[in-house]
């Protein structure tokens, strides 16, 4: 079985035409690095700051790596018309913000206009996307959720953030993306890419299967595959639903994530997002649950407790099976015969791909080995980390589609 080689399609910048905001914060200087990797990547970029971005970071150095002058002001007149605001997004392909502060989070959800980067985000004839960035009290307060809620509504794409230290010295979610992890998301905003255009749902994670208030049955996962293949499909230009059982990980630039718990949670979700042109089930569901869970903590009042099990819905089988059914791509983390029982589970459930890995080489690993299997036959990706295999995935599945 010799090795597949792929590589995923992502969408040049070169002439891209990218309005980048920038708004103050301490994250403005990775903005100066995201205005670097946009230039080099043959965009032609145009920064606007708003003042406080001003107090972090100099509009001279904006103009040094991006080669134009800076818009700062509404007042500014390099249009001769004084009409900045308008022209500027009428041949953009996207206007970022990038970092995008609490407060202009605020604005923006407003419809507020009262500077040159809030005026130029409501007037615009292009896409826009903002990269949140803030203390991680900020990003969890109510008011903010709020505003983000509206903003998705509204057809803005939330790029981010991140989880870690943060320049208060506390940590938590609220970093901006690194630049480097902005640019990979710009393929799908942009509208290009191996799936432009289809609608992809991504299940990734366990399932929790409560006993009782305080026990539960779950499966190991750490549901780095599935966010990388959510990232992956993103990057290719998808838009991109992740149903995720509970982990540790960032939702990806560019996905909208529906947060559940048990196996009927995830099941209920799914069938929710239909109808997708493709649905790619990476979680470990539970495959049975409690009969009955105790409504109180059950006491140990002896040596032995016998549960009663059964059976979870078949998430994938289920959407397989539908008469308008997407395509489907399951994966099968074995731990013996691998090629046998995976394409017997591919054969069984009517997939058009399923991938196949050996779980005591993958669970909670950055890397692994996988073999897709198809009605061509089985091809090898030889070991490497979860997002190039994730890319690889969606760049074969891409053949297959088109």
């Amino acid at each position: 079985m010799p090795p597949l080689l792929l590589k995923a399609e992502t969408v040049s910048l070169a002439r891209k035409k990218i309005l980048l905001g920038v708004t103050g914060g301490i994250a403005a200087y990775k903005a100066a690095e995201l205005c670097r990797l946009l230039v080099k990547a043959g965009a032609d970029v145009q920064v606007v700051m708003t003042a406080a971005a001003q107090q972090f970071v100099t509009p001279l150095t904006f103009q040094a790596l991006s080669g134009k002058p800076v818009l700062t002001s509404l007042w500014d007149a390099a249009s001769g018309d004084g009409m900045e605001h308008i022209h500027l997004s009428r041949n953009a392909d996207l206007l970022l913000v990038a970092p995008a502060s609490a407060d202009f989070l605020a604005r923006l959800a407003q419809g507020r206009a009262d500077d040159a980067l809030s005026t130029l985000c409501l007037a615009r004839a292009c896409k826009l996307a903002v990269a949140p960035a803030m203390n991680h009290e900020m990003w969890a307060a109510p008011p903010t959720r709020r505003n983000l809620g509206q903003l998705q509504a509204d057809g803005v794409q939330v790029l981010g953030p991140a989880a870690g230290e943060q320049a208060c010295g506390e940590v938590g979610l609220g970093r901006m993306l690194e630049p480097v992890d902005i640019m990979s998301a710009l393929s799908g905003l942009l509208g290009g890419g191996a799936l432009a255009g289809r609608r992809v749902l991504v299940t990734a994670g366990p399932t929790f299967e409560p006993i009782d208030p305080v026990r539960g049955l779950t499966n190991l996962s750490s549901g780095k595959m599935g966010y990388a293949v959510a990232r992956a499909a993103a990057e290719a230009g998808a838009e991109v639903c992740l149903v995720s059982g509970a982990t540790c990980l960032a939702t990806p630039a560019g996905v909208r994530r529906i947060d559940v718990q048990s196996a009927a949670d995830m099941h209920r979700a799914v069938l929710a997002e239909l109808p997708c042109d493709v649905f790619i089930a990476v979680a470990a569901v539970a495959d049975y649950r409690v009969d009955a869970a105790a409504a109180q903590k059950i006491k140990k009042t002896a040596d032995d407790l016998t549960l009663r099990l059964v059976a979870n819905p078949d998430i994938l089988a289920e959407v397989a099976a539908l008469p308008d059914a997407p395509f489907c791509v399951g994966f099968a983390a074995e731990t013996e015969q691998l090629a046998e029982f995976a394409e017997a589970k591919r054969l069984r459930k009517k997939l058009p791909l399923l991938v196949g890995n050996l779980a005591q080489d993958t669970l909670g690993q950055d890397a692994a080995e996988l073999v897709l299997f198809d009605n061509q036959g089985q091809h090898r990706l030889p070991r490497a980390d979860k997002l190039t295999q994730a890319r690889n995935l969606i760049a074969h599945l891409a053949n297959q589609l088109n």
